[in-house]
């Protein structure tokens, strides 16, 4: 496992790319209603993304087919924009989305509820971003990188959802996924120590039900097997000398 150690330029350039995506977060936002479908938001979003003179990087990466993963109600990951998925009242949509600008990649994903959404799914949405932000409080010098996997899934479980295990967070930088993988579970004191310039996309999965998942027939879109609700939150941090920077938030 080689992991790149980032300067502080690359961190720069970095830091705006990931504020040029929480723009097209922001821009998504405001056009998730009932009635829209999923390849409509995947075309607003591209078109603002190279509106911005970036490149959008999920776009057939492995062979990927659309600029964003869209995902909807028990989809984890990796949902196809279509026309087909029409957005409705009640419904959980994750807008997993990226851009390289200046050849360095910015990563971030969000959930949102669509009107008005059950109790469970409004506190299922919380407790994956708070899973974030409990893992990061280890996102420091002095920490191994599993004090913030074993942070996430002890938030998630007291809570009573379950963290998704095949699927894992990972380095960020001049390629979209790099060394090292980070999981979102798994017992503290383990993996390399954090060093500063470290750029990692931290991303806890979590579902209403059971932890598996099982890719569908179309070859990418994953979804919960007991057909529960999955909910995702994603943001690339940098580790500095003190605390980690959010690099794709405003």
């Amino acid at each position: 496992m080689s992991v790149s150690i980032k300067s502080e330029h690359e961190i720069e350039l970095m830091r705006h790319a990931g504020h040029l995506l929480e723009q097209v977060h922001d821009e998504l936002a405001s056009h998730i209603k009932p009635g829209i479908s999923t390849k409509e938001l995947d075309r607003i979003g591209e078109d603002m993304i190279r509106s911005m003179g970036c490149i959008p990087n999920f776009k057939n990466y492995q062979g990927f087919p659309a600029s964003f993963c869209i995902s909807l109600n028990d989809e984890v990951v990796h949902g196809i924009p279509s026309r087909q998925k029409i957005i409705q009242e009640g419904d959980l949509v994750k807008i997993d989305a990226g851009l390289i600008y200046k050849g360095y990649h910015s990563d971030s994903a969000k959930t949102h509820g669509v009107g008005v959404i059950s109790e469970e799914d409004r506190k299922l949405i919380e407790v994956a971003k708070e899973s974030f932000y409990e893992g990061i409080k280890f996102a420091k010098l002095g920490y191994r990188l599993s004090d913030i996997s074993h942070a996430i899934q002890a938030h998630v479980e007291k809570h009573g959802f379950s963290v998704v295990r095949d699927l894992v967070g990972h380095g960020v930088g001049v390629d979209l996924h790099e060394d090292p993988q980070i999981p979102n579970y798994g017992p503290a004191g383990k993996g390399p120590r954090l060093q500063e310039g470290m750029v990692l996309a931290i991303e806890p999965m979590i579902n209403a039900g059971r932890y598996q998942v099982k890719t569908l027939a179309d070859g990418w879109t994953i979804v919960t097997v007991d057909g529960k609700k999955s909910a995702h939150y994603e943001h690339t941090i940098a580790i500095t000398n003190d605390e980690p920077i959010i690099l794709s938030s405003l």
